[in-house]
């Protein structure tokens, strides 16, 4: 729903007061003797019939019992009385039936309000006059004009119920009651709905929502602004809730919001929020996502247009955040937009520079992972000399911190456990510095959900444990591949072609980035190839997988053809392993081919 077409209710015109009728009882069902849900009627009466439950007498033909007003009439009853209420107040039929039926707790304060006065006879105390006790205690006086009564004298408008249907607590819409004394009911209930239009407009992203909070809260290490720590309070509350954080993108997050940040409805206009959401598409930032900023970080909904968004978000362009970048890392990391977040994103920078990593490398990290923004520099410099401590030089830390700025979130001891998985299977410090250079993700995995999971597959599948460090030595991106996705079908693939398990775990210990190819585009072609056009023996792969390594276009093939046209036996490694001018010198008497091959590296 496009922003400009959520408008508040309108005021409808106040129905007058209750008909003489109020103290009777509607008509019932005398065939099945249950409540009518009649909606072709107008008025005060319909309401009634859809609200109060009547029960048949014995005769089935007489109308009600008088004498069967148990509970469920009562409750009934006392609906019909608070919907009454609602419609003097301003509200549209539906609204009042709604809001009647969602508030069962003031309802039933209501009903045990009149039980009380009734079973006392206290109705004369309660009264303003004298006539209107004695009327009162009389017993001439219905159920329902009583609790009509009893709810018109606690003066509310009816908020209370209203704020109990949208799911506050009776405690707390107690509180927020007070603070909205001012306001007509029609203008709050429109409100309510208006508001929660624009914070669940994210309909498909929930998960992302309470996902991106739980990451928020997890690397934030630095001291917070009132902003942050009030919606740290909220999260607490959502925590404690069924489902916790996992809700904070359904609507059920709503009544914990309000509770969290009553201001939403006592103080916002529909003009500002309209200008906050125009302001944020113009950042970027698509409509349907806008409730994503604002359910992570409520404050952000009050702040003055000119005197705090602007001008903050013309600090992040000044800090080297580029424009078309801000909708993106808002989505990602809002708190960017609090104070303590900016005056630590400057710290981030000073930090940086004095390791020699350039501001482009810590912009390029931070649109990438900008959660960095909440971490602390004392953090940041602890992971920062554990890389030191493996041979990282500062040339080095750029690439690294580009290609996983996550790195910069984890704990001390975090780190230190993939260092001592690697320890433990034999790589030295320098080694493990050149697989950090080279894998860095490998370092943000979790070692034993991971890491160790994939070893150990490694180890289950047969290849022999003291071989590992030469395994991942060589390919350390296997560690972060699926094992059961990506390893072991590319395993299987080997043996369904006719290898046996130990042949394809001799394959893996001479070259393990085999395990890296695709089978329908590497493995599978250049087997083909190699059987039906080269017509060599299976077991030759065996010998030399890092045949699969070598092009297939651009050097298998032309050197296939050049030996095959001079009739010249030899060994894959014989064929593949040298260079072009070796190549040339040995198998053709000249110095070049004629046709250059690819290097090694390409594997296509």
């Amino acid at each position: 729903m496009p922003v400009t077409s959520l408008a508040f209710a309108s005021t409808p015109p106040i129905p007058p007061p209750f008909s003489p009728s109020i103290n009777r009882l509607p008509p019932s069902n005398a065939a099945c003797g249950c409540r009518l849900p009649i909606k072709f009627r107008s008025g005060c009466a319909a309401l009634s019939l859809r609200l109060t439950p009547i029960r048949a007498s014995a005769g089935g033909d007489h109308g009600p019992d008088p004498y069967a007003l148990d509970g469920e009439v009562e409750i009934g009853e006392a609906r019909a009385a608070v919907a009454e209420l609602l419609l003097e107040s301003g509200a549209s039929e539906e609204d009042a039936f709604q809001i009647a039926v969602k508030a069962p707790k003031y309802v039933g304060m209501l009903v045990d309000s009149v039980r009380e006065l009734d079973e006392h006879s206290l109705w004369s105390s309660w009264a303003d006059d004298l006539e209107q006790g004695e009327l009162l205690d009389s017993g001439r006086v219905g159920f329902r004009k009583k609790v009509y009564l009893i709810a018109k004298k606690k003066g509310n408008g009816g908020v209370v119920p209203l704020l109990e249907s949208i799911g506050l607590k009776e405690s707390s819409s107690l509180l927020i009651a007070r603070y909205l004394d001012s306001q007509r009911l029609p203008a709050l209930i429109g409100k309510v709905k208006f508001v929660k239009e624009m914070l669940f407009s994210c309909r498909g992203q929930e998960a992302v929502v309470g996902r991106n909070a739980r990451r928020m809260m997890m690397h934030l290490s630095i001291f917070i602004d009132d902003d942050i720590q009030r919606t740290l309070s909220f999260y607490e509350k959502m925590e404690a809730r069924h489902g916790g954080l996992d809700m904070l993108g359904y609507e059920s997050t709503f009544p914990c919001i309000i509770e969290s940040f009553p201001s939403l409805l006592s103080q916002l206009t529909e003009d500002h929020f309209k200008m906050l959401a125009e302001f944020l598409e113009t950042l970027g930032i698509p409509q349907s996502s806008i409730g994503i900023i604002l359910l992570l970080f409520p404050p952000v909904i009050f702040y003055n247009m000119e005197e705090e968004m602007k001008p903050r978000i013309h600090a992040l362009g000044e800090a080297g955040v580029k424009d078309d970048d801000i909708g993106r890392v808002l989505l990602k990391y809002p708190w960017i937009l609090s104070t303590s977040i900016l005056n630590n994103y400057k710290k981030i920078l000073a930090f940086f520079k004095s390791e020699k990593v350039a501001k482009s490398t810590v912009d390029l990290a931070i649109k990438s992972w900008p959660h960095i923004l909440g971490c602390s520099t004392l953090k940041m410099k602890s992971v920062v000399e554990r890389f030191g401590e493996l041979g990282v030089s500062k040339k080095m830390m750029a690439p690294v911190i580009t290609a996983s700025p996550q790195l910069l979130l984890r704990k001390p001891t975090e780190f230190h456990e993939v260092v001592s998985l690697m320890e433990e299977i034999g790589l030295g410090g320098k080694t493990t510095g050149r697989i950090l250079c080279r894998c860095p993700e490998i370092f943000a995995a979790n070692v034993d959900n991971t890491l160790r999971m994939k070893l150990d597959f490694l180890i289950d599948f047969g290849i022999p444990r003291d071989h590992l460090p030469r395994v991942i030595r060589k390919y350390p991106e296997l560690l972060g591949l699926d094992a059961q996705k990506t390893l072991l079908p590319r395993m299987r693939y080997l043996m369904e072609i006719g290898l046996s398990k130990r042949e394809v775990c001799s394959m893996i210990v001479r070259f393990s980035p085999l395990l890296g190819y695709s089978i329908e585009v590497v493995l599978k072609p250049k087997l083909e190839f190699l059987l039906s056009t080269m017509q060599r023996p299976l077991k030759e792969v065996v010998d030399y997988p890092r045949y699969f390594s070598y092009s297939l276009e651009k050097k298998i093939k032309p050197r296939h053809f050049v030996l095959k046209s001079r009739k010249i036996e030899c060994s894959l490694k014989e064929m593949l392993g040298k260079n072009n001018e070796v190549f040339a010198a040995v198998y053709m008497g000249i110095g070049r081919m004629l046709v250059a091959p690819s290097s090694p590296s390409d594997g296509s």
